[in-house]
């Protein structure tokens, strides 16, 4: 198997506008920019050594595109999710065939699912280090999270519920740059203490950061200042438009799994 690092991405439906949302107001959804957009995305990753792997398309569900919601990793562990959005469990099972084709082409992973009444979305699971930071949200419940344990504590990983009202995701609050920080928007963020060490952001939309390599991350277009606050910790921010995306509550995380 290759050693670059690599993603899963599944590029958006043409019903991408009848997306679900919860704490925003809808609005139009220009499906053409957002492929155009997806294809920058990818495009970024490239750039920086990275594999794009693309799994089937799934037309019938808007959300689709939003791929870490259907799938954890951590290590060679594969967690199939539950979502707790009825119109969202149809991608699990697209999803799992991508994984099985991975495993069948030598990937080394092996595959687990959370189950009902479990309710789990990857959108509310943030790795930093040994800890995984699990939201406790309208999409993930403590059953959820409870077998989401199970399955990470032998990996050698402790996992803290983050308690989640103010934002549809975790990921949608808070992201991690590579040295561990935890950064997010302080009025989405329903208590920063819970983090050892945390920068606020001063856009919502520069919370969520995809760390490209050791001194690199990918970051929204749409969060200017957010950039400039990063690039003066040193880091080189890389920006990348998701606006379309944005609309419907989702973020640069939102749009890749990476296999570990």
């Amino acid at each position: 198997m290759t050693t670059r690092p690599r993603i899963l991405v599944r590029p958006p439906s043409g019903r991408l506008e009848d997306g679900e949302l919860t704490h925003l107001e809808r609005q139009p959804v220009d499906a053409g920019l957002a492929r155009t957009q997806w294809d920058a995305y990818r495009a970024a990753f490239t750039a920086h050594g990275w594999e794009v792997q693309q799994i089937e398309a799934a037309e019938d569900q808007p959300d689709g595109v939003f791929v870490e919601d259907v799938v954890v990793m951590v290590d060679d562990a594969a967690i199939l999710t539950s979502p707790g959005a009825d119109s969202r469990r149809g991608e699990v099972e697209s999803m799992a065939r991508a994984l099985e084709a991975l495993r069948a082409q030598g990937e080394p992973i092996t595959i687990h699912r959370i189950t009902a009444p479990g309710t789990l979305e990857g959108g509310d699971v943030l790795k930093v280090g040994s800890t995984v930071y699990v939201g406790r949200s309208s999409r993930t419940n403590d059953e959820g999270i409870a077998q989401l344990t199970a399955i990470v504590e032998p990996l050698g990983r402790t996992v803290v519920t983050v308690p989640l009202t103010k934002a549809l995701h975790l990921k949608t609050a808070v992201t991690a740059l590579p040295d561990g920080t935890v950064i997010g928007y302080e009025p989405i963020v329903d208590d920063p203490g819970i983090f050892p060490s945390f920068l606020a952001v001063p856009e919502a939309e520069g919370t969520a950061v995809v760390v490209l390599d050791e001194t690199t991350v990918l970051l929204s277009a749409h969060a200017p200042r957010t950039a400039e606050l990063l690039r003066a910790r040193g880091l080189t921010v890389v920006t990348t438009p998701v606006t379309e995306f944005e609309k419907l509550e989702g973020c640069v995380t939102c749009l890749s799994v990476r296999l570990r």
